[in-house]
């Protein structure tokens, strides 16, 4: 069902809980959509999309987890084309960051779970098809923006760094303000929701300390459905809680 309304082909929910119910007796309505809403919240947990209306409810047993987890792996997780910029870039909607939370959003030890066996944020960076389509996007959106305004000739003049000159320069994208400022941005893409953990080197934070002025992350979320974005600037501990993820072994 995932997959097919993220390619915008039709299905029917209450078909599909009916057939549901008369293979697993004794298994209500009501009890097959709850584990459909379990479903949703173990995507959520990775970084994925999940089926609208199906509001992801975190009470579920771990051993769903892996159940997800294999399903993933069988078939791999749902995935919007790859864009190139044109009108794509249009449909980039950007909005303020989201506010700091007085609790955690999700359940931690199912979130330790999930870490655990499979980590969501990693999976993510790992993915090249999907960091290169949010940079395009970004890439398309920083033309247009720039040509919208007046400024064609520094639309002409925006750089994808990183396809340019490869990975290493701690920022994707080199553009610039409507006043001609220079503008470095950083692109961090994920299939999921707005709060999905991301992952960002030591260089790239590095190199943000050393720009405050120019340098911006522009995170893109809910890529497989509608691609939305919102912008950090340096520090950027003061939006974010920064957790180190490995540790350097050496011989001393």
């Amino acid at each position: 069902m995932l997959a097919d309304e993220l390619s915008g082909r039709p299905f029917n929910k209450a078909a599909h809980n009916r057939a549901l119910q008369a293979r697993l007796p004794g298994r209500s309505q009501q009890s097959i959509e709850f584990k459909h809403r379990n479903i949703s919240a173990v995507l959520q947990l990775l970084n994925q999309p999940w089926i609208q209306g199906y509001l992801p409810a975190q009470a579920f047993q771990v051993r769903l987890i892996d159940a997800v987890l294999r399903r993933l792996g069988r078939e791999g997780a749902p995935y919007r084309a790859s864009v190139s910029g044109g009108q794509e870039a249009r449909a980039l909607f950007f909005q303020p960051p989201p506010p700091p939370l007085n609790r955690p959003s999700i359940d931690p030890m199912r979130a330790e779970a999930i870490a655990r066996r499979f980590d969501p944020a990693e999976a993510d960076a790992r993915n090249r098809d999907l960091g290169r389509a949010g940079e395009a996007l970004v890439f398309a959106h920083e033309r247009h923006a720039l040509a919208a305004s007046g400024r064609e000739d520094l639309a002409a003049q925006v750089r994808w760094t990183s396809q340019e000159d490869g990975d290493g320069a701690g920022y994707d994208i080199a553009s610039f303000t409507p006043e001609g400022r220079p503008r470095l941005v950083e692109v961090k893409t994920t299939n999921g929701w707005e709060r999905s953990a991301f992952h960002i080197s030591r260089n790239e934070l590095a190199v943000a300390n050393d720009n405050r002025e120019t340098w911006r992350l522009v995170r893109v979320w809910n890529f497989a459905r509608e691609p939305r974005a919102f912008e950090l600037a340096p520090p950027l501990d003061a939006h974010v809680r920064l957790a180190p993820t490995s540790f350097l072994a050496t011989f001393g």
